[in-house]
């Protein structure tokens, strides 16, 4: 039997955690088990917010304060309380204007710590909130959202799930290259802005990232090594800051990282298994 005592594992959520239907594969929820019953410490670490982890929270076993935002906060949700956030450092309601007369076209969506807020009408996004358990609200200019620690930008929104944002056409790609370039002018000396997916760019405050709360949680609970598993560009600052970095073998940066097996075949159970004993 292994012992991961020395242990901290921390993983992104979609499409790594997850199948890319959204499922959960039932033998990553069982390996999480094992690894945390032969003392491991297991977190997901993720882009996703407060308000859109309800859809894990209590479902996928943690031991460990959830790191969300892309690394802007920490959160314990057995006491729904934050053990650290880091807000962005701009009037919310200047970016938002800007940026929607800049691209009349995009969705801006303002990730708040209790719910997601869009500013103008859209036939899918509800129903898109809903089926990914995000609470959501329209919202006004001057209205009180809480803390300003993450937005996105939508080039679109047809359908129901996250894995549509991963399938642009080319002329989606190029305005979201174009977004993904003037955003990084206009606000990159205090923000990070990551391209989360084709057709979503998640913007965060400057000097967090995935990595950099995975390596200040390994501090304050003192474990040995850390281990990361994602799958995308914004998984990059965690896979480079992990003393040990994977990825599915079906992963959007999988050339960069050693693979694993498929997200739906079990990645994170393929790791813990498989490869963290003999590390």
């Amino acid at each position: 039997m292994a012992d991961f005592s020395d242990v901290l594992l921390t993983a992104d959520y979609d499409r790594t955690l997850t199948a890319p239907d959204a499922s959960v594969p039932a033998n990553n929820l069982e390996a999480i088990r094992y690894f945390m019953d032969n003392g491991g410490v297991f977190t997901v670490n993720t882009g996703r917010t407060v308000a859109s982890s309800g859809c894990f929270i209590g479902r996928v076993p943690v031991n460990a304060p959830l790191l969300l935002y892309n690394g802007s906060a920490a959160y314990d949700p057995e006491t729904n309380d934050f053990l650290f956030v880091h807000e962005i450092d701009l009037d919310s309601n200047e970016v938002r204007d800007r940026i929607l007369r800049e691209f009349p076209s995009l969705y801006f969506e303002y990730q708040g710590a209790r719910a997601h807020y869009m500013f103008r009408r859209h036939p899918v996004w509800p129903e898109f909130c809903e089926n990914n358990g995000i609470p959501w609200a329209y919202a006004a200019p001057g209205d009180d959202l809480g803390p300003f620690l993450k937005f996105c930008v939508y080039a679109r929104l047809s359908d129901v799930t996250v894995d549509h944002l991963f399938n642009g056409t080319p002329e989606e790609i190029a305005l979201m290259d174009r977004v993904e370039s003037w955003l990084t002018g206009e606000y990159g000396d205090k923000c990070v802005i990551t391209r989360s997916a084709d057709l979503y760019i998640d913007v965060q405050p400057k000097g967090v990232s995935k990595g950099r709360s995975a390596k200040r949680l390994k501090e304050m609970l003192g474990k040995k090594l850390l281990v990361c598993i994602g799958d995308a560009e914004n998984d990059v600052p965690m896979l480079d800051d992990a003393d040990y970095a994977f990825c599915p073998a079906d992963a959007d940066v999988n050339g960069r990282y050693t693979n694993v097996c498929p997200c739906a075949d079990g990645a994170l159970a393929d790791l813990i298994y498989n490869v963290i004993p003999e590390l």
